[in-house]
């Protein structure tokens, strides 16, 4: 049996917990039918860290995370804290993970299974076989820039102040990661901003130019981000690798994640800078949210979750063939027609999150000969 591989794993609010259980279900499998053993920590973020302890993430639980091989994490938020201040939200949590652990490169991708191309509110042959992965630069931009704030000037009229700023290791450091992406895929970067308003934009753009001259292979097309949304529901298929700054990255990614039916679908990761030993640090969550609607019921899908994890496996562990494995499951589970209420359509059996789980650990054991 391989050595423990240290997890933080963080199930957050709403739907988090019940999705997170399913992933451990299928950490029991590998550690039973795989010899692959996780030592798996739990800890509190967002409202319920609130509720237990007054703050969205305590020191110590940032201090597990800085200490774990990586985290995986499931979902923050509800109305039940919307009227705390901003720094005590929720979502205040997950900021504070990715800064203090220099998470700077999101990567969400957005890919569609034949059997799901019914389930886009695009017609089926414009996303049959789409596979998007956007890279948004996570630590910087409009969410952390100073000053920001909101005043009352001496005329007595109020105002309210964001600042976008970068720096050029900022934006160098995103860019490169997905070039680098880009030449284990289709050699295609879209670069996208705003150059034409906006000096950060202008200042993206030559950035990103300077380098694509390193990555002859790589094709590299500057696009601004309205024309890029307007692309991404008139043709998404004409994109690869799409790198964008903190702000562009959260709209055109929720854009993009829709292209495929649901939000239920789509897992992400967020890395920080290799070390000397090459390894990162990463923070694996799916790209849903809390749906405190549905919290509770047994009717989340649990396959974006399943899919962060197998993101992990990837990107923190080199489980390649594991990942494959699950990946696979996944993809037969969805061929057989079983659908959770998101991505129900006629034709198809809605199950529940916990069914979903259990047809998946059966698709898993029929892979490696069990039944």
């Amino acid at each position: 049996m391989t050595a423990p591989k240290k997890i933080l794993l963080l199930p957050g609010d709403g739907i988090g917990p019940e999705v997170s259980r399913q992933v451990r279900r299928v950490m029991d499998w590998m550690a039973k039918r795989r010899s692959v053993s996780f030592e798996v920590k739990e800890g509190l973020v967002g409202g319920a860290s609130i509720d237990a302890h007054g703050t969205p993430l305590t020191d110590e639980t940032m201090a597990d995370a800085m200490a774990a091989d990586a985290v995986l994490f499931g979902a923050v938020g509800g109305p039940k804290w919307d009227e705390v201040a901003r720094h005590l939200r929720p979502e205040a949590g997950l900021l504070r993970l990715r800064k203090d652990m220099d998470l700077f490169a999101n990567l969400r991708p957005a890919f569609v299974y034949d059997s799901m191309a019914d389930a886009s509110s695009l017609k089926p042959d414009l996303v049959r076989g789409l596979d998007i992965l956007i890279v948004r630069e996570l630590t910087s931009g409009v969410y952390f820039g100073q000053p920001r704030g909101i005043e009352t000037l001496p005329t007595g009229v109020r105002r309210a102040i964001d600042t976008q700023l970068y720096t050029e290791i900022e934006v160098n450091r995103v860019v490169r990661v997905a070039f680098d992406l880009a030449t284990k895929r289709r050699n295609k970067v879209h670069s996208v901003e705003k150059a034409n308003v906006m000096e950060t934009g202008v200042f993206w753009r030559e950035i990103a130019t300077k380098i694509g001259k390193e990555y002859p292979s790589v094709e590299l097309q500057h696009m601004y981000a309205d024309n890029c949304a307007m692309q991404l529901v008139r043709n998404p298929k004409q994109f690869d690798v799409i790198v964008t700054d903190n702000l562009f990255g959260d709209i055109l990614s929720d854009c993009a994640a829709m292209l495929t039916g649901s939000l239920g679908m789509l897992p992400s990761a967020s890395l920080g800078a290799p070390d000397a030993s090459g390894r990162r640090k990463a923070l694996y969550e799916p790209v849903h949210g809390s749906a405190p609607d549905i919290a509770g019921q047994n009717v989340a899908n649990p396959l974006a979750m399943l899919l962060s994890f197998t993101m992990m496996l990837r990107w923190s562990f080199d489980l390649h063939e594991d990942a494959d494995l699950i990946e696979g499951a996944i993809k037969s589970v969805l061929a057989s027609g079983m659908r959770t209420a998101d991505i129900a359509s006629p034709g198809t059996a809605k199950v529940s999150t916990t069914t979903m789980g259990e047809m998946l650990l059966r698709e898993l054991d029929k892979a490696i000969g069990i039944i």
